[in-house]
């Protein structure tokens, strides 16, 4: 498989996403700088992490606008599996790709910590988890805070766009164990073709049993089930 990860001026988790796929998952990988117009040969695009063009105006409102990302929007709406993760999340609803926004934390501090995540959907990178199955990932935001108007967030539960959900140790959807205040406990969405996903926990950090000494791979199967 070929895997296109996306690289803007102040990205930090590019190298996290392709040491995943080509080192532990053992597949070819291209980084694609933002003033790139062409996407290669690419099966899957991830638009990782980080604070691309240092979060100015807002995160994710100048990245929509580098050439690339007309490309990722092309690829996506001809069905092509897109990932974002954090910023890249944040990049993708900027771009049209997911709906709503993401807003400051509740309680207007970074947070980076670890949380849990109850796999609410079935996606193409969700089809190695079954619903209801918890996974464990770090977190590292500021502006991770999901909102919506009420008519969208009413679609995204009644269609099953809700992928991930923060909850605590035992999947108990709990105001104490959404970190930032997203609306319903929404930690990760995907298009109505559930082709494109954006989720702010970081699982590629959360994929390997000696990267920090965390002793925790749960987040491996978010990239497993594509190559499924």
């Amino acid at each position: 498989m070929q895997v296109a990860v996306i690289l803007f001026p102040g990205s930090n988790c590019e190298h996290d996403v392709v040491h995943l796929y080509s080192r532990v998952l053992r597949q070819r990988v291209r980084v694609v700088w933002h003033r790139e117009t062409d996407l290669g040969r690419a099966d899957l695009v991830i638009v990782p992490g980080g604070f691309a063009y240092g979060d100015y105006l807002r995160t994710g409102a100048m990245a929509r606008l580098s050439p690339i990302m007309a490309e990722v929007k092309k690829f996506a709406l001809r069905g092509g599996p897109v990932l974002g993760i954090c910023n890249g999340f944040q990049i993708l609803c900027e771009v049209g790709l997911l709906p709503g926004v993401l807003l400051r934390n509740r309680d207007l501090r970074f947070l980076s910590q670890f949380v849990q995540l109850r796999v609410e959907a079935v996606t193409p990178f969700t089809r190695a988890i079954a619903p209801g199955s918890i996974i464990t990932c770090p977190i590292a935001h500021g502006e991770g805070n999901f909102f919506a108007d009420p008519q969208t967030v009413a679609e995204l539960e009644d269609e099953q766009r809700v992928v991930f959900r923060y909850c605590d140790v035992d999947g108990a959807i709990t105001a104490a164990a959404n970190p930032n205040g997203s609306l319903n406990s929404i930690a990760g969405i995907c298009s109505r073709e559930r082709n494109v996903v954006g989720l702010m926990p970081h699982p590629e950090r959360a994929s390997e049993l000696l990267v920090g000494g965390c002793g925790l791979d749960t987040g491996r199967a978010v990239f497993e089930g594509m190559i499924a």
